[in-house]
This record gives C-alpha cells, structure tokens and sequence, in this order.
C-alpha cells in the first residue's frame, strides 16, 4: 500500500489577513496551521509534504518547517513558484503582477510528487478525520490513473463570522462523483439566517448542506501532465487579462467535462477553520483549545 504525499500551498502572502499567515502561531506553543495538518497527515499515513513556497520568504519558511521540526516522522521538500515559473516559450506579459493561481502551484510540484497526493490550503484547518478519508482513498489507488477525490464539507460548517467568503459549489451525481464545481462569490449568512451568495447582483440563497470544496483535492500523478498540457492554451486565452488564474477547479472541471477522468466527492460531517479575516484568529484558537482538552491534540505537537 503506496503513502500518498500532501501538497501544501503556501506561497500565497494573505493579503487580506496582512501578514504571512502561514507561519502565524495559533496553538499553545504558537503552532502554526501547517503543523496540525502536517501532524493529522502523518496520523493518516502520509509518507511526505511537499511545501510550494516562493523564493522571496524561502529561507524563513524553511527555518520554521524543517524537517527536524517534525522529528523525522515524515519527508519534506520544497518547490517554488513563481511569477516566471512558465512553461518553455511563455513569458510574463507586460502589467502581470498577480500569481497564476492554484493549479499553477500544483504543476510546480510534478517533479518531485511520483505518488498519489492530497492538495491543501497553508491557511486552512480542515480536521484530523479530512484527513483519514482522503488519505484512506488516496493509499487504495496504487498504480491507478484518472481517479482523483475530493472532501466536500457543508457549506455552513465553512464560513467565517467576520466577513463573505467565497466557497466552490460541487454538483453531485447519484454515485457520488463530481458532476460541476462552480466558483460563488460574496457567500455570507444574513441576519434571518439564510445562507445567500451576491455574485451577479441578487441574493442566492444556498442551502447549509450543500457541498463545497475547499480545496481539498486528491490525485494521482497523471494529473500534472494533464495540467502542463493545458496550462499554455489557458495561458493564451488569458493572456490580455492581468487578473485571470489558473485555479484547481479550472482543471478539474475540464478533465471532467470531456471524460478523461472521474472525481470522487468524500464527504465531511467536520467544522472547517481558517484565517480569511485576521478576526477569524481567535476563533480558531479557542476551537484548538477545546480539542485539546477532548484529547484530540496533546499540548505540544512535536515534543
């Protein structure tokens, strides 16, 4: 039974929590984030984290989240991306400052991922049981090709107090495979209690279960040729638009829609957490406190 590898996406900066949030202590110990994910993977059976990082905070990164911090419990290694990080014939248009997004982050890691791998947020808490399921799916797959999952969590255990969010909205099939996932913007609950989204100008309301990603995704290897195949004809079609990214979604919803591969939707009963909002921050502490206390945590992660 092969270990999946977690591919953790922290080259982002969190300009709207304005600071590097991804090294932020929120434990007892002023543990990061990173470290409960790094810690519920190992608990799940994963065999290596890969960190996309960018080169210009690298040396503080690498500091931090070495792998003696982790006692030797798992490998680590480390990818960069970076605005020129382009394919062989593409070069950075003129005005371009904002990075390519997610999918991009993933492609960086293709030299070093030959195993099937989760894919999550730096900044997201997702809870030790996210990880059992995908990694329990992931470990199962062996030399499989085409078979990706992701964990679905309900949307109203998704939001933050302190702000809209926006969520991916996952359409379902009978069989549980990803039919559509959809970018809603702008997702709040108003003062009724009704979850809505404002994208396009009206309320839209959504119901509190409904699936969305947060970025959760399982793969397997294949999936970074699919990506580098498509990423230069993404590249073209956006080029004029300085704004535009190559998000996650943008391929899966293309690998799906033309058959080449199915996506299974592994659903989570958890309480999602992050730092959207540098409000959300004590929030999210007293949640690790709490689990702490129910035996879910020790105290001192990596003693």
């Amino acid at each position: 039974m092969v270990k999946p590898a977690l591919l953790v996406l922290a080259a982002g900066m969190g300009s709207r929590y304005g600071s590097l949030k991804q090294m932020d202590g929120v434990g007892p110990n002023r543990e990061a984030i990173i470290d409960y994910s790094v810690y519920d993977a190992i608990r799940a059976g994963f065999g290596k984290v890969v960190f996309v990082i960018r080169h210009s905070f690298a040396d503080e990164f690498r500091e931090v989240f070495s792998a003696d911090r982790f006692g030797g419990r798992i490998a680590v290694e480390y990818v960069f991306q970076e605005l020129d990080s382009l394919p062989e014939g593409l070069t950075v248009p003129e005005g371009r400052v904002k990075p390519w997004g997610t999918n991009h982050a993933v492609m960086m890691a293709s030299g070093v991922i030959r195993e099937p791998f989760a894919v999550i947020n730096a900044d997201d808490f997702y809870g030790a049981e996210a990880y059992r399921t995908i990694g329990d799916y992931l470990s199962q797959l062996g030399d499989s090709r085409n078979r990706y999952c992701m964990v679905a969590y309900d949307l109203d255990r998704t939001l933050s107090d302190n702000g809209t969010v926006s969520r991916g909205v996952c359409g379902v099939d009978a069989e549980g495979n990803l039919v559509s996932m959809v970018e809603r913007t702008q997702i709040e609950r108003m003062p009724d209690g009704r979850i809505v989204f404002h994208d396009g100008g009206a309320d839209e309301p959504l119901a509190e279960n409904t699936p969305v990603s947060m970025n959760l995704f399982g793969f397997t290897p294949d999936y970074f040729a699919y990506s580098q195949e498509y990423f230069p004809v993404w590249f073209e079609a956006n080029r004029s638009n300085p704004k535009a990214e190559f998000y996650i979604p943008t391929v899966v919803n293309r690998l799906i829609g033309d058959g080449t591969a199915s996506l299974r939707v592994l659903r989570s009963a958890a309480q999602w957490h992050g730092v959207t909002y540098k409000e959300d921050k004590p929030a999210l502490m007293a949640a690790i406190e709490r689990m702490i206390a129910k035996g879910r945590y020790p105290r001192d992660l990596w003693k």
